[in-house]
């Protein structure tokens, strides 16, 4: 994470867990994190790619390609950085695995957040041939795609939102849960059961899939 205090917080709770400041979107920054973290572990047998940032909520002629490229270079990038020096430690392992986290906006269109839609698509065409290309050793590569997830990023998004769209917060989110038959929010328990899956053993006939945890999410407003 690039968050220090988040980082500090996450020492006090536990200390067996090895945590450094990292901005994904620098290869050097993160192919030294992820030689720093095999060599702390004796190796690496899962991969979790859950770095990301919202990016901007704005019209196409508004975005600022300073933020598009942003987005996409944590979002997308970011993962093509962890993957490309991971590999090698990923190859020795018995039980090797690659989880990507993608969105419920990598598989629908997402008005006002063409940036985040595209790089979340991304991730799926990059699971899809990462799967194809490291089945030889073994390695199962899956996206999960999450829908709305419960916590201040996405009321931030929600909040942007309303304001484009000249309506409350409330509006906004009774709108957004609508869309789904379980109309709540995705907890980041859901996530992490399902990655939690896919990393044990249970889930070694598991590769190339684009998991939906969204409580059956039909659109994006």
């Amino acid at each position: 994470d690039i968050n220090v205090k988040a980082l500090d917080s996450i020492k006090v709770l536990n200390k067996k867990i090895y945590v450094e400041k990292c901005d994904v979107s620098d290869y050097e920054q993160t192919a030294l994190f992820i030689n720093n973290a095999a060599l702390f572990m004796d190796g690496i047998d899962t991969l979790v790619n859950n770095a990301g940032i919202g990016g901007p909520t704005a019209r196409i002629e508004e975005i600022d390609p300073d933020d598009w490229s942003s987005c996409l270079n944590v979002c997308l990038g970011g993962q093509f950085n962890t993957v490309r020096t991971a590999v090698q430690f990923l190859k020795l392992s018995r039980n090797p695995s690659i989880i990507n986290l993608s969105s419920a906006a990598g598989r629908m269109g997402f008005a006002l957040r063409t940036p985040y839609a595209a790089a979340k698509w991304g991730v799926i065409g990059f699971t899809k041939s990462l799967a194809i290309e490291l089945g030889e050793y073994n390695i199962r590569v899956n996206a999960v795609l999450p829908g709305i997830v419960s916590g201040k990023r996405q009321e931030n998004i929600l909040r942007q939102k309303a304001i484009k769209k000249g309506l409350s917060f409330e509006e906004i989110q009774q709108e957004a849960l609508s869309y789904a038959s379980i109309k709540s929010y995705v907890e980041e328990k859901d996530i992490a059961n399902q990655i939690l899956f896919l990393a044990n053993e249970t889930g070694k006939m598991i590769s190339g899939q684009t998991i939906s945890i969204c409580g059956d999410l039909k659109m994006l407003s």
